[in-house]
């Protein structure tokens, strides 16, 4: 028995239900205020173990995103922070909207890759 993937076209992978419902759940993070985007990291880690070829590829894309998102979310909001203590002084003003904008632009381009993941998944493409 072999652990290589299978990436033969037509075949419908073990864990593409899963890695879908993740994708979907990504995509609605704005909408959502974040929050689904954690049931979505529950749905990939839980289907992690039992997918295959191109779903499990796209299951460790997934898991990968979230975390190079949350940390760079996490770097913006002390940004934000740091920022809204030194607005006191008109200072941090400029400053707490440069780490809003970032904060801004973090959650569109998570959106948008995770649109695209799902687009590629759908047509089966590894990525």
């Amino acid at each position: 028995m072999t652990t290589e993937p299978n990436f033969t076209p037509g075949q419908e992978p073990e864990g593409k239900v899963g890695a879908l419902i993740a994708w979907a759940l990504f995509i609605l993070s704005i909408p959502s205020a974040n929050v689904l985007v954690l049931v979505g990291l529950v749905v990939a880690y839980v289907t992690r173990g039992t997918a295959a070829g191109v779903a499990r590829q796209h299951i460790d894309a997934q898991i990968r995103l979230f975390w190079s998102v949350f940390w760079w979310t996490i770097a913006a909001w002390v940004g934000i922070f740091v920022s809204a203590l030194a607005s006191v002084v008109l200072i941090g003003i400029p400053f707490l909207l440069l780490f809003l904008l970032i904060w801004f632009l973090l959650s569109v381009w998570f959106t948008v890759k995770s649109v695209l993941g799902l687009i590629n998944l759908l047509q089966n493409k590894p990525i």
